[in-house]
């Protein structure tokens, strides 16, 4: 009896996997972590989501005052590190520099938290150290020295300071906050999927994690943050969307940050992150790109509703300009990116690593 094989050049509504850590339902635009939507999410500390992210409820208070500290105590590089960060060339893009450095991370824990796993220890190291890494690559870039942990400040407020050299304000840590919650996981997206299979061959974490990143990269997945706003850079002014939309839709070129692969109506993401890129970028050359961004968005929507079609932005398309307002360069918000994310791929690793099994597609051949 024959049974007839499935094909799928891009794995489109393939189901490859089981997984309770998100749940992305692209029909009704509804996106939850761990069951919980992510509408109630971004307004939890962000501790509490990423535990509930790692391993599936939300903790207890001990529990999250020992994330919280173990995060702070392990954040800081080494010198080692920082003389191998110092090598890399300045115009390296971060992303590329995170693909070199995570691999050699020291993963010697400063302290432990009770009932976690060694890997669950080393990804947390990893993600511990990923502000830290891009903080000092920033004042590298700018020919400064890298400037200190102080493990009094939160999270988010140290990677600002050390970032931009400056304290950030209190709307500025809450709007981060906020953006790194929303882009924490996302199910079997092409960055978690290639972490799975990197997991599937039983490399180590820090394997999964560099090829998570390198993946996440791209301009299809998580480089479209940094590619919407050049892009709004590029225009000018809002008065010319409609036009540089028309050119774009007759030289059939993607605008990115436009659309979902799997949300077919408005990314809850994007439904969050537009009201927060509007109230942050209410003057100046932010609030010329947020209004650029907005008329692109526009007439795209309109274009493709003649055509019988709907389109919406996604969260890519306005999380650019939050991150423009907090300091940020265009060709660092993919790394931002990664620092959230990487809660995600670590959840997926634990989840897998209890019992995987090595991913090995079948190819058709089409050769001589």
């Amino acid at each position: 009896m024959s049974t007839e094989t499935i094909f799928s050049a891009d794995l489109a509504g393939i189901e490859v996997g089981e997984t309770a850590i998100s749940h992305v339902n692209g029909a009704d635009g509804e996106l939850a972590y761990r069951g919980a939507p992510i509408e109630t999410l971004v307004d939890k500390p962000f501790w509490q989501v990423v535990w509930l992210v790692l391993f599936g409820d939300y903790p207890n208070a001990s529990q999250e005052d020992a994330l919280r500290i173990f995060m702070a105590n392990n954040s800081s590089l080494s010198e080692q590190e920082l003389a191998i960060l110092k090598l890399l060339p300045n115009d390296l893009h971060p992303m590329l520099m995170l693909q070199a450095m995570v691999p050699i991370i020291n993963l010697d824990a400063a302290d432990r938290i009770d009932g976690l796993s060694n890997d669950a220890h080393s990804g947390l190291i990893i993600a511990s150290k990923l502000p830290s890494l891009i903080a000092a690559k920033r004042q590298f870039e700018l020919d400064r020295d890298a400037i200190a942990v102080d493990i009094n400040e939160s999270f988010h407020t140290n990677f600002l300071l050390m970032f931009n050299d400056q304290a950030p304000t209190e709307k500025q840590i809450q709007m981060l906050d906020t953006a790194q919650i929303l882009q924490m996981e996302h199910g079997f997206n092409a960055s978690t999927f290639a972490g799975r299979v990197c997991a599937s061959t039983l490399a180590p974490i820090q394997s999964a994690i560099t090829a998570s990143i390198a993946t996440l990269y791209g301009e299809l997945h998580g480089g479209a943050d940094q590619a919407a706003l050049e892009m709004a850079q590029a225009i000018g002014k809002p008065e010319l969307a409609a036009a540089y939309v028309d050119d774009c839709l007759a030289k059939k070129i993607k605008i990115m940050g436009m659309g979902h692969r799997e949300y077919k109506v408005l990314d809850p993401r994007a439904k969050i992150l537009k009201p927060m890129a509007q109230e942050l970028c209410d003057s100046g050359d932010a609030k010329a790109i947020f209004s650029t961004l907005v008329a692109v968005e526009d007439a795209c929507r309109e274009a493709f509703n003649k055509k019988g079609k709907e389109i919406r932005a996604n969260v890519e398309f306005y999380k650019g300009a939050v991150f423009y307002q907090l300091g940020v360069p265009s060709h660092y918000f993919t790394s931002l990116f990664a620092m959230a994310r990487v809660y995600g791929y670590i959840a997926h690793y634990l989840e897998f690593s209890g019992n995987s099994r090595l991913i090995r597609p079948k190819a058709r051949y089409v050769g001589k």
